[in-house]
């Protein structure tokens, strides 16, 4: 089946499924679910085909020709007591960590600098971690109780965690960044489980450095099938939620992966990808 996420003030079923029925030479019935995001509506065309992904693009295409719209296609609902993993930077907040203490530190573009050579494969992900965090070396600890209350949520994430706490789903937060603001993310929307990765310190001082397994790609892969073993999961019932290439291990391996405004190296890679919703709409993935 598909979900076709509208802007509510904005949403023309009617339309939408006139679009689908010429594309498909056949009658196209659609179902409007019951409403969850403040925001934005789901439509379902309760299909048992599974359109490959060069359809899924050209309807993308099309329908965005007329509004702005998100759509995921997906074999079944989620039932209660799924497990949602999700990356962090530009995921579930707006920022990348890395990038606002190097502000702090008053080392951005050395920092971009890095991180540019590393998306020219120049340097693989634990080299370039390694390199960019040296430049933090000396920034005060207590930096990151100022900067976690300067750190935006993506549009509608708040909503979301409250959502799946209400239907028992388990949350997992996999991060190339820190422990630092994790751990506070963690208390803060009641996440289960967490992976991100230590600076090391001294004297209440970052040293530059950076212990232990560093959270990568294949990380982030296999702490989701470790949580999947751990609870006792179907792949159907697993969603994994990111926004760079980084993160396609892990959606490969769930069972709706999820791009969200996510980096074309990524989206080159899926199928399934959220433009324009807010967070909140991945609600609607669960029966009603």
């Amino acid at each position: 089946m598909i979900l076709f996420f509208s802007p509510k003030n904005d949403s023309d079923p009617q339309r939408l499924s006139e679009v689908l029925s010429d594309r498909f030479k056949q009658p196209v019935f659609i179902e409007r679910k019951q409403e969850i995001s403040k925001d934005f509506v789901c439509d379902v065309w309760n299909t048992d085909h599974s359109l490959p992904r060069e359809e899924l693009l050209y309807l993308r295409q099309e329908l965005q020709r007329f509004r702005k719209i998100d759509l995921i296609q997906i074999s079944s609902f989620l039932n209660s007591g799924a497990l949602f993993c999700f990356d962090m930077d530009s995921t579930l907040i707006r920022e990348e960590v890395i990038d606002e203490l190097a502000r702090y530190a008053g080392v951005y573009e050395e920092v971009a600098y890095v991180t540019k050579e590393a998306m020219e494969g120049n340097l693989n992900f634990q080299e370039a971690l390694q390199k960019r965090c040296s430049y933090l070396k000396d920034l005060p600890v207590s930096v990151f109780d100022e900067l976690y209350f300067k750190l935006h949520p993506n549009h509608g994430v708040p909503e979301l965690f409250h959502g799946l706490k209400k239907k028992n789903a388990k949350t997992a937060v996999f991060s190339g960044g820190f422990t630092d603001i994790l751990e506070r993310f963690k208390q803060e929307y009641s996440i289960d489980e967490i992976r991100a990765n230590y600076l090391d310190r001294g004297e209440d001082k970052l040293l530059g450095t950076v212990s232990g397994t560093v959270v990568d790609k294949n990380i982030k892969r296999d702490s989701l099938l470790e949580l999947q073993s751990r609870f006792k999961l179907g792949r159907e019932n697993i969603v994994a939620v990111g926004d760079g290439a980084n993160d396609q291990l892990m959606l490969e391996a769930s069972g709706i992966g999820i791009g969200f405004h996510a980096k074309e190296g990524l989206k080159s890679n899926i199928s399934n990808w959220i433009d324009f919703a807010s967070m909140d709409v991945l609600l609607y993935l669960f029966e009603e």
